[in-house]
C-alpha cells in the first residue's frame, strides 16, 4: 500500500470517528431534551391535576356558612319556596337543579299547566333547590343559580326568575351559571328584579348556606335524582304515563275530593 493510500484511509477513519462522536453528542442532547420535555409534561400534568383538585374542593366546600332563609320560605327547616295559594288542597313538591337538563325538560313540558293550576288556586308548589350537578360534574353553577333564585324570592320575583333560568339554561357540562354577572344579566329579563339589593345578595352568596342545607336534605331523603316530583307526597316523576293533562286531572280530582 502506498503512503498516499494509507494517509487517505487514515483520514477517512478519522472523519468517521469524528462523525461518530458528533452523532453520540447529538444523541445525548436529544435524550436530554426528551427527558426535560417529559419532566415539563409531568409537571404540567401535576399542575392541571392540582388546579382541578382545587376547583373541585371549592365547588364542594362553597355553600358552607350561615343559613340565611329566603323571605317567605316554608316547610321543614324553611327549605321550600312556595308558589301558589296557601289554601290550595293539592301540593306539588319539586326538587330541582337549575343545571339539570331533565329539570328543564320537566319545566318546559308542564309550565303552562302548572301556571294555570297555581293561578286558579287549585295547586300549591313547593320548590326545593339543590346542587346535584355541581357535585357530579364539578363547578358552582347549580349553587350560584340557586342562590340567585333565593335572592329573587327575597324580591318577590322567584317564579319569573325561575322560568328565565330554565329558558336560558346552558349545556349540562357548561358551568355558565357560575358567573354571577350572567345571573344578574338574566335578572334584567324579570321586571323589577335587577336592583342593588338583588345584586348584593347574588354577589355575596347570601343564601349559599341555605342551598347547601337544602342539598343535604335531598341527599338524606334518599331521592334518586332530579327532578323529583311529589304530588301530595306521592312520587310521580317515574310515572311514564304522566302528562300535563293527566296531572291537571289528578289535581282537579283531588280538589273535588
Amino acid at each position: 500500500m502506498s503512503e498516499k493510500n494509507h494517509d487517505a484511509k487514515r483520514t477517512a477513519r478519522q472523519r468517521l470517528a469524528v462523525e461518530r462522536e458528533k452523532q453520540k453528542a447529538s444523541d445525548r442532547r436529544r435524550r436530554t431534551l426528551i427527558v426535560a420535555a417529559s419532566v415539563v409534561c409531568v409537571l404540567g400534568l401535576a399542575t392541571v391535576i392540582g388546579v382541578l383538585a382545587a376547583n373541585s374542593g371549592k365547588s364542594k366546600s362553597r355553600g358552607a356558612g350561615p343559613v340565611v332563609v329566603p323571605s317567605g320560605a316554608q316547610g321543614k327547616d324553611s327549605l321550600a319556596i312556595p308558589v301558589g295559594k296557601d289554601g290550595a288542597r293539592t301540593t306539588l313538591t319539586v326538587w330541582e337543579d337549575f343545571r339539570c337538563p331533565a329539570c328543564q325538560a320537566f319545566e318546559s313540558t308542564y309550565r303552562s299547566t302548572l301556571h294555570q293550576l297555581t293561578g286558579s288556586g287549585k295547586l300549591r308548589i313547593e320548590y326545593h333547590l339543590v346542587r346535584l350537578i355541581d357535585d357530579n360534574l364539578g363547578g358552582t353553577g347549580s349553587l350560584r343559580s340557586a342562590n340567585a333564585a333565593a335572592c329573587a324570592q327575597d324580591a318577590g320575583r322567584f317564579s319569573g326568575f325561575h322560568d328565565v333560568l330554565y329558558d336560558n339554561q346552558p349545556k349540562e357540562t357548561d358551568d355558565a351559571f357560575a358567573d354571577n354577572g350572567k345571573l344578574i344579566q338574566l335578572a334584567g329579563k324579570v321586571n323589577g328584579l335587577d336592583t342593588p339589593a338583588f345584586r348584593k345578595c347574588v354577589e355575596s352568596g347570601t343564601h349559599d348556606g341555605w342551598v347547601d342545607k337544602s342539598n343535604k336534605a335531598f341527599q338524606a331523603g334518599g331521592f334518586s335524582g332530579t327532578p323529583t316530583v311529589l304530588l301530595n307526597g306521592k312520587n310521580i316523576a317515574q310515572d311514564r304515563t304522566m302528562t300535563p293533562a293527566k296531572l291537571k286531572q289528578m289535581v282537579e280530582g283531588a280538589g273535588k275530593g
